[in-house]
């Protein structure tokens, strides 16, 4: 028997070595830091874990995880069950899809920091194109958390809604007719078609959208600061705006321990995630 040869293997080597430099090993110095007291780069104090017990047991920062976190699910609980309806009345429009699909990811290429800008002044009371409309019914996001969070919302779902539409068209357009015509035939319901065919093709796109969705959501920093740096009343102090404050603060070594944590909290969901993706299915 012909022995299997691996030498391709070594063709990965200089996409290994381009990721330890710009990957592991910045990750690896922000880790070192976050032991450190740091005041300048010659002056540096060992202080080992005190950084890490001083954010862990601290009420702030469990209640801004509790906020990410709660933000993160309810972009996800709208952005994907809205991005899959769409796609599938796109499948439907056949050679029209191509000017929907342009038209929802439109938004994709519109930096982060005009993003905020942007829906700023189209709910500006004064000269907005809906801010008068929203004025005359109260809404006010400066001094109200549930408006505060439902522009933020609003916001991140017109900018990301491309992304979930996109890849849920390509596996929805990738079903053999055969798959719907047969199902058309023995009159099943439109749920039907989408439980029993339309999903499970979907399972490998939805499992990107949601890792991809859940990181974007869960540091979301430059929308929730432009909009009310964290207000009204810390309603919107997300983890990723504390971390910015102790950048600021220079107080790198704090900095650096919490986003040691912050990036353990998401190695921890990917992790999770992929396990229960791998899980196997039960028998029919």
């Amino acid at each position: 028997m012909r022995p299997h040869d691996n030498r391709a293997w070594w063709l990965m080597l200089p996409a290994l070595a381009i990721l330890a430099i710009v990957g592991a090993l910045p990750l690896l110095a922000v880790i070192n830091y976050g032991f450190h007291d740091i005041f300048t780069l010659r002056d540096v104090h060992w202080v080992g874990l005190e950084w890490f017990t001083t954010i862990l047991q601290s009420d702030r920062f469990l209640a801004s995880l509790g906020r990410s976190l709660l933000f993160s699910t309810l972009a996800l609980a709208i952005q994907v069950p809205l991005g899959i309806s769409v796609a599938r009345l796109l499948v439907g429009l056949q050679r029209g899809a191509i000017w929907g699909l342009m038209l929802c990811a439109l938004p994709l290429v519109v930096p982060w920091n005009m993003i905020p800008m942007l829906w700023l002044g189209l709910i500006d009371p004064q000269g907005g194109l809906i801010g008068p409309g929203l004025a005359s019914l109260g809404f006010d996001p400066k001094f109200t958390a549930i408006h505060t969070w439902a522009l933020l919302l609003v916001m991140d779902t017109w900018h990301w809604l491309g992304l979930v539409v996109v890849l849920a068209y390509a596996g929805l357009a990738a079903i053999p007719p055969a798959y719907r015509q047969a199902a058309a035939i023995d009159g099943a319901s439109h749920w039907a078609v989408f439980r029993h065919i339309e999903l499970p093709r979907l399972s490998g796109a939805l499992s990107i959208v949601l890792l991809l969705r859940f990181v974007d959501t869960f540091m979301i920093y430059t929308e929730a600061f432009a909009i009310n740096a964290g207000g009204p009343q810390d309603a919107t102090r997300f983890l990723s705006l504390e971390l910015g404050e102790e950048i600021k603060g220079f107080s790198y070594g704090q900095a650096a321990a919490r986003a040691t944590l912050y990036f353990l909290i998401v190695l921890a969901v990917v992790w999770a995630f992929v396990l229960a993706s791998r899980r196997p299915e039960r028998p029919a």
